[in-house]
């Protein structure tokens, strides 16, 4: 039968966690703490068919992330694609731009129905870029400086995984002046997304052609793994949006990030609770092997 190992992440993580989960499983199960308090594996040799409902139920709500996949060394991938808005970073970038002229109510309710999948992407970013016309750079500077944060555990993510030998990438269906600050910050190794264009200093209101929506992040993750001599197995995708699911589908380890509901119910993995350490945890590494 095949090694299974799960992973359970909790701020706190408890002894009381760890026999609940233990419990579930076949006996012999060995207890492997990640990171004391915070981040445990729990390896087995059994048949995991329904395990993931049976834990939820047992948990009862409780704050605690986790996942099951078969054990070994391949755990480790060596290429990370990750959305940037509300994913890499805390805010909704456009939505944060839209509040300079008084615009984010309506942008964001167009955001929020884009990233459920109720809205087609392209149509809907063409349309919220409309609302953004005669911004000027200085003004999406300002939001950037003011507004914009890395979400906890980003730089830790994107070291840890470049210092084992990973590839990073940040593919964002937002903008590519966003885009380029966040990757500097955060440390990633290529980046990519949509370009505003700029009339005489202000955005004119429309999106350069074409645009970078759910088809074109999958594209991106199945180019960077051929440009790494990857295969598809190797890979971790993450995201919260409708957009993200084509790349969290076919990637090795495709996560839902704190996402909206069709995403959470799609990919293989989903952190609710946690920050961005988490997708370390569910890679194995321990705490002490964490860069900065």
């Amino acid at each position: 039968m095949m090694s299974h190992v799960l992973t359970l992440i909790a701020k706190p993580l408890t002894d009381d966690h760890v026999r609940l989960a233990t419990s579930l499983l076949p006996a012999g199960t060995d207890v492997d703490w990640l990171a004391s308090g915070a981040a445990c594996d729990l390896r087995f040799t059994g048949d995991i068919e329904g395990l993931d409902g049976r834990l939820r139920a047992a948990l009862d709500g409780q704050a605690v992330d986790l996942f099951c996949q078969p054990d070994g060394p391949e755990r480790r991938r060596k290429l990370l694609v990750a959305d940037m808005d509300s994913t890499i970073i805390t805010a909704e970038c456009i939505d944060e731009m839209a509040d300079l002229l008084g615009l984010k109510a309506q942008v964001a309710a167009i955001t929020e129905r884009a990233m459920a999948g109720e809205l087609d992407f392209p149509a809907a970013l063409r349309e919220r870029a409309a609302m953004l016309a005669g911004l000027s750079e200085a003004d999406l500077q300002a939001v950037y400086d003011q507004r914009i944060h890395l979400t906890p555990g980003a730089r830790a993510l994107v070291a840890t995984m470049k210092a084992h030998g990973a590839h990073t990438a940040l593919v964002s269906g937002g903008f590519t002046f966003f885009t380029q600050r966040v990757a500097a910050a955060a440390g990633f190794d290529h980046q990519q997304a949509n370009q505003l264009q700029f009339l005489k200093g202000r955005l004119s209101g429309r999106v350069v052609e074409p645009i970078l929506g759910a088809s074109e992040k999958r594209k991106a993750l199945t180019s960077l793994a051929e440009e790494q001599n990857l295969g598809l197995g190797e890979t971790l995708a993450v995201g919260d949006g409708a957009n993200d699911l084509a790349m969290i589908e076919i990637a090795g380890l495709g996560v839902a990030f704190h996402a909206k509901p069709v995403v959470a119910r799609a990919a293989a993995a989903r952190i609710d609770h946690g920050d961005l350490t988490a997708l370390l945890y569910l890679q194995g590494y321990r705490a002490s092997e964490f860069r900065q």
